[in-house]
């Protein structure tokens, strides 16, 4: 079913609300890696019964973290079989840190979309806040869909980033587990392309891949942690685009560039002559 502007530009979704738990969060962070090393009470900061301190990209994830079933692209105006559909990037910002436990009321709008002739790119942002009105986060997320493109829009910009033409300030390697996919699609992602050989197999994958939320969060720990000390709350904003496919095993490595008073961040596989999974990678400081 061809896109229909006129109805899906500035659309908004009906209130969603929300909850999580403590148990939730430090899912979520063993998800991404948390508690490699046990004895490590940096990293024990993410495990903490009650209290764990929270990465800012569980706003990402918060409002399916228990969803069972793969979702739906069925929106006002857009229709889109899901096999058609990638995830092209991601963001998140925070006012401050978010609770450990909670409810949130998620408003979801679509912001822009592109016609790319063959695809379309559509943005969307969600604002969440707790149910007496205080701001908690906001997220922005982009998809690219294959052959839903030449419905009469604008084309828009690029969205390509090229890395600073210098070395990087920091080298940081980011390790995966082999069953790094399979933990973390407890995260409320249980598409098979993570989980099945033959489904992956099928799709034109030698094996599973790892999913891409999982390492843009990778990411985002690994640079809090080597940047900001370990220390969540002080993180602003955080966005990446998805650039490539990582397979679980693999240890990634994250070039990071001092821009301004932030940091961009490029992540690549080592293991296959530096092939990109992330590009665009910002973290802002709080």
């Amino acid at each position: 079913m061809p896109i229909n502007l006129d109805e899906a530009l500035g659309a908004e979704l009906p209130a969603a609300e929300f909850s999580w738990t403590s148990s939730d969060i430090q899912l979520y962070h063993l998800g991404l890696g948390a508690g490699a090393d046990p004895m490590d009470k940096r990293e024990l900061r993410y495990l903490t019964d009650e209290t764990p301190q929270v990465l800012p990209t569980f706003g990402n994830v918060a409002q399916s973290f228990h969803m069972t079933e793969p979702p739906t692209v069925k929106f006002p105006g857009i229709d889109i079989e899901l096999s058609k559909v990638l995830h092209a990037s991601e963001a998140v910002s925070v006012p401050g840190p978010i609770p450990p436990a909670g409810t949130g009321i998620a408003v979801t709008r679509f912001t822009d979309i592109w016609d790319k002739g063959k695809a379309a790119v559509i943005w969307s942002e969600t604002t969440v806040t707790a149910p007496d009105g205080t701001p908690l986060w906001t997220q922005k997320r982009s998809i690219f869909a294959r052959g839903e493109g030449g419905f009469g829009g604008e084309r828009g910009p690029s969205g390509s980033s090229e890395p600073p033409q210098r070395t990087p300030d920091f080298e940081i390697a980011i390790p995966t587990s082999p069953q790094q996919a399979l933990l973390y699609r407890m995260c409320g992602d249980r598409n098979p392309l993570h989980s099945d050989p033959d489904f992956a197999a099928a799709a034109g994958f030698p094996r599973p891949i790892l999913h891409g939320l999982c390492t843009y969060g990778m990411t985002c720990k690994a640079m809090v942690d080597t940047l900001l000390d370990g220390d969540t709350a002080r993180v602003g904003s955080y966005g990446a685009r998805f650039a490539g496919v990582v397979f679980p095993g693999e240890t990634l490595k994250a070039s990071v560039w001092k821009d301004g008073d932030g940091f961009v961040a490029t992540v690549t596989a080592p293991e296959r002559d530096d092939a990109v999974a992330l590009a665009g990678v910002e973290l802002i400081p709080a």
